[in-house]
């Protein structure tokens, strides 16, 4: 009788819950001028133009220059160069596992959970989306289709993705597939009862440029392939945007579901048609490299109308934001750098009679090893931008930032500095908290490592990122990276070199055709696959330094180890005859 008053509880408290739904949609290299709500003149999008209408919006909504470090911030509600993730690649796109996540507290509150599309905070445990909260998760890897540790040959169209950390194919175009799979969970969400936070990060309108050529047809003859196709994959994602709020209408969820459109850096191209009056796109430290759009809708809560919100936001007002929403407790132990802008969203709070701070934001692009003290900065207010900790605009007098007025408010230069001068310290001690991919556990065993994280001093140099410069091999020689890794645990470990992933099933010394087109620019896979007529592969980690032959026709060298638990680091390739490295750029690694 206890089991049966206790289920009969649980399925009371689940109808009663009356907590909103959450559609996160976070789109890729969109800028904030990439929208006709916004004023361009040649992008057509009439859902999300719709969407605006009905939304309030964050009109001075900030996130960073670039997309890892967003997504951080998002993840987390913390400053990116607090998280460890501050580059896209160079091993410094891995969310530290001490973080605490929004999936994390959106799971542990009852909600189902679910991920589709771009992660770009690590493709191993523990930091993949699955590791973090997500429950339910279909992802490429990297930062893009196509980028190194993603399922080789993928490129836009009918490709493999990891599904629940398993390879699995699609059919279709990826935007239109990661919200098939969100559609497909919020079914299962609505059978089981229970509230769910969709999480849709597209990897579109990212490069290589690559829509469904009806989407691209309006745009490309006018403007070529390469503007064309990025213009069409964000007409791709209006498109879905349009079907997926049918969807949600149709199921009776729309009323009682926060739903959210925002877009994760400034235009990568859009800046050549309409950058709405901003100066820069992505990667910059001025405004139209982080400025966004930022719509929220919620009928139940108030949150429709077509209403702007003027004071200044940012990336890190998400996760405390949502969880206020939700009246989800927040994480113990967890002290946000960001804020719940609900007061904001609901019209209670205001800059003009005292009830709303004149708050101090930054934003930074630090594509480096290790964060540089005023690297490519923006310190930010309602008014004023402080860039590179020298230049100074009056957003209110000059929003294109043409002039700098440093030399005329010294007293706003010296507020402003000092501001940025007690973040740094305080920042600071954590940036040597640097993240490992983990050995031997359980969870990934084995773990794959690929170049896409190998860390180098010089970030100017061109590691192998994506799957091109794989291909190239021998006509880019790669500098030779090291992986951050972690021992799990002490014990016989067995570390297998390629130079090609298993799935491609070839041999070290023997090339690969080039793969098939699709529409749009030619893709990574398009690449002729070299050959490297290695006769050596050698394994460095730890204290340990390896050589084996490289058999003529071997598809892979295998070596034996025996490791210590802990940190360290580990670098593996291949020599020629010629004496020339080229790197094993998959390592596939066992505990025993």
């Amino acid at each position: 009788m206890i089991a049966v008053a206790a289920i009969l509880s649980f399925v009371k408290a689940a109808t009663a819950d009356n907590r909103p739904n959450v559609v996160l949609i976070l789109t890729d290299d969109q800028g904030y001028g990439d929208l006709s709500c916004h004023g361009n003149p040649v992008l057509k999008t009439p859902h999300l133009d719709e969407l605006y209408q009905e939304s309030v919006r964050l009109t001075d909504y900030h996130v960073a220059p670039t997309c890892t470090p967003t997504r951080a911030a998002l993840m987390t509600g913390h400053w990116p160069n607090r998280t460890g993730a501050w580059h896209t690649t160079f091993g410094r796109s891995l969310l530290r596992e001490d973080a605490v996540t929004l999936g994390q507290v959106f799971q542990e509150a009852g909600y189902a959970t679910g991920m589709f599309g771009k992660w770009h905070l690590g493709d191993n445990y523990p930091y993949r989306p699955e590791d973090r909260g997500f429950e339910e998760v279909l992802r490429h890897g990297g930062g893009t289709i196509a980028e190194t540790s993603d399922y080789w040959n993928n490129a836009y169209f009918d490709d493999t993705y990891f599904h629940n950390g398993k390879p699995e194919p699609t059919e279709g175009y990826c935007t239109d597939v990661w919200f098939d799979y969100a559609q497909r969970f919020i079914k299962s969400q609505i059978k089981a009862g229970r509230r769910f936070l969709a999480y849709i990060s597209t990897n579109a309108p990212h490069w290589p440029m690559h829509a469904p050529q009806e989407f691209a047809d309006p745009y490309e003859k006018d403007y070529g392939v390469y503007v064309g196709h990025f213009l069409g994959m964000i007409a791709n994602i209006d498109y879905n945007v349009g079907r997926f709020r049918s969807f949600l209408e149709e199921e009776g969820l729309t009323d009682n579901t926060i739903f959210i459109f925002t877009t994760d850096n400034g235009t990568k191209t859009g800046d050549k048609i309409f950058n709405a009056g901003m100066r820069g796109r992505k990667t910059s430290e001025y405004d139209g490299g982080h400025r966004v759009p930022f719509f929220i809708h919620w009928p139940e809560g108030g949150l429709t109308g077509g209403r702007d919100v003027e004071p200044i936001t940012a990336h890190v007002d998400l996760f405390p934001t949502l969880i206020d929403l939700c009246e989800i407790a927040p994480p113990k132990g967890v002290n946000f750098d960001g804020r719940s802008i609900r007061p904001l969203l609901e019209g209670k709070a205001r800059l003009a009679d005292g009830t709303w701070p004149d708050r101090i934001l930054i934003t930074d692009s630090q594509r480096v090893i290790d964060p540089v003290k005023w690297q490519k900065s923006s310190v930010m207010t309602n008014r004023w931008r402080l860039v590179n900790g020298k230049e100074l605009y009056d957003m209110k007098q000059d929003p294109g930032q043409t002039n700098n007025v440093a030399d005329a408010h010294p007293k706003v230069m010296a507020r402003l500095r000092a501001f940025y001068d007690d973040w740094w310290a305080e920042l600071k001690p954590t940036f040597k908290n640097i993240p490992a991919i983990h050995l031997g556990h359980p969870a990934e065993n084995p773990t794959l490592l690929t170049s896409h994280d190998w860390m180098v001093e010089d970030t100017r140099v061109k590691i192998p990122w994506n799957q091109a410069f794989v291909r190239e091999a021998m006509d880019n020689p790669a500098v030779i990276g090291d992986w951050n890794v972690k021992v799990v645990e002490a014990g016989d470990y067995e570390i297998r070199l390629r130079r090609w992933p298993v799935e491609a099933d070839t041999a070290i010394d023997a090339p690969l055709p080039p793969g098939n087109d699709v529409p749009g620019e030619i893709p990574f896979r398009a690449s002729p696959g070299n050959a490297v007529p290695a006769v050596k592969a050698t394994v460095r980690i730890g204290d340990l330094n390896l050589d084996a032959p490289v058999k003529p026709g071997g598809k892979e060298v295998v070596f034996n180890v025996n490791l210590p638990a802990g940190r360290t680091k580990m670098s593996t390739f291949f020599t020629t005859n010629e004496g020339m490295k080229v790197g094993a750029f998959y390592a596939y690694v066992r505990r025993k």
